[in-house]
């Protein structure tokens, strides 16, 4: 479950669809992604450095596709490289949906943000006080971790993902075996306090997915509701988000959805390419089991950035990274691009997808873009694909 810098392999991606062939500057109809505006009809510069961008970005995370989506106001742009399934050579749709990953956390971040303006929680408030004898063990005390600690992930807690037994079978040579396996959110918990905390709560910060499960419990005890159904009141229909929805334990994808792949769960350490589309998404719970479409987390970040889901104190708090020496803020992260821009967006992996959205300050230009394998691998590939969105031609 990834993040940059640190960068977290963020649980759940993109079961991507992608095309047949590069496609440079497809247009879009508004209607597509909300808000009405002018479609663009012809390529700019900047969109002929984003359709080769894509194919690059393809090529480095050696995909079998790879897609890009951009918008800025009324104009909006798609570019894909490649194929969304190896078989069928099935071009991508704007439609398709893919596993999103760690991107799942802005939605529950936004969500957590949104109960602290009504007064329904604090931020200063311990895990113990919401979750009571959840967080104990060896080095563990649930009333010294806060849920800004949570949020932050300057808890100290131990990741889950990387317990040896639960990465093999969820992420390794087991997947086939216990890619159906269902884990509840308490025994992902367990998983992680099996092993030492990475420091003191408060004092240094490690990108910790175990952090936003615990997370998606609080909001389950202080709404009354799964997480994943505060998040579809509070954001999936106000926004109409209609690609958007929380899985469960569910195998398959919603139509249309292309395949997925994964070069880490094939037998034998081949580096062949393994289908793993099917799969029980429960490993990544609110850390990163959302599905979604680079349309709909095209409309949710310009909403969030825009002001549209947060009062602007909880929203400036959501940029903040003091406590995190700039590195992540409240479910956020910044990266400052080589031309001076910075944008703030979240990234997100699970077998066969990885998936970023981004955007500037305020949301007035977004990129979202995904590849359907688990990782790109190449940080230069994402840089020039986010110079070719957001800097202007040097």
């Amino acid at each position: 479950m990834p993040v940059r810098g640190v960068r977290p392999r963020l649980l759940a991606g993109i079961a991507a669809a992608l095309c047949a062939a590069l496609m440079a500057g497809c247009a879009l109809p508004a209607a597509d992604h909300g808000r009405a505006g002018a479609v663009v009809k012809r390529p700019s510069a900047r969109t002929d450095r984003l359709a080769a961008a894509v194919e690059r970005l393809a090529d480095a995370a050696d995909a079998p596709g790879a897609a890009a989506y951009t918008r800025e106001g009324g104009r909006a742009r798609f570019a894909t490289a490649g194929v969304a399934d190896r078989r069928s050579e099935r071009r991508i749709g704007r439609a398709d949906r893919f596993r999103a990953g760690s991107v799942t956390k802005v939605f529950v971040a936004t969500v957590v943000l949104q109960l602290r303006a009504e007064g329904a929680l604090r931020l200063s408030d311990p895990v113990e006080r919401h979750l009571p004898g959840l967080v104990r063990g060896p080095g563990y005390d649930g009333a010294r971790i806060t849920l800004r600690q949570l949020l932050t992930h300057t808890s100290g807690l131990f990741d889950y993902v990387r317990d040896p037994r639960l990465a093999e079978e969820s992420f390794g040579r087991g997947f086939r075996s216990h890619r159906y396996d269902t884990r509840s959110p308490r025994e992902l918990v367990r998983a992680a306090l099996r092993h030492r905390p990475y420091f003191a709560p408060g004092t240094g910060y490690r990108y910790s997915n175990t952090d936003y499960i615990l997370l998606g419990l609080v909001v389950e005890r202080v709404t009354g509701r799964p997480y994943a159904r505060a998040v579809e009141e509070r954001i999936i229909r106000p926004l109409g988000l209609g690609g958007t929805s929380f899985p469960g334990t569910r195998h398959g994808l919603p139509r249309p959805h292309g395949r997925a792949y994964s070069a880490a769960a094939a037998p034998g350490g081949s580096g062949a390419l393994m289908d793993v589309t099917e799969l029980n998404p429960s490993t990544a719970g609110a850390a990163g089991e959302m599905v979604s479409t680079l349309g709909d987390l095209e409309r949710f970040l310009r909403a969030l950035l825009g002001g549209e889901l947060l009062p602007a104190p909880e929203l400036r708090r959501m940029t903040d990274t003091s406590v995190t020496r700039g590195r992540y803020g409240y479910g956020l992260f910044p990266e400052r691009l080589p031309c001076g821009v910075t944008v703030w967006g979240h990234n997100g992996s699970i077998s066969g997808s990885y998936v970023r959205i981004t955007a500037t300050a305020g949301g007035r230009r977004v990129l979202g873009y995904r590849v359907n394998t688990d990782e790109v691998g190449d940080t230069e590939a994402e840089r020039r694909l986010l110079s070719a969105a957001f800097c202007p031609r040097e």
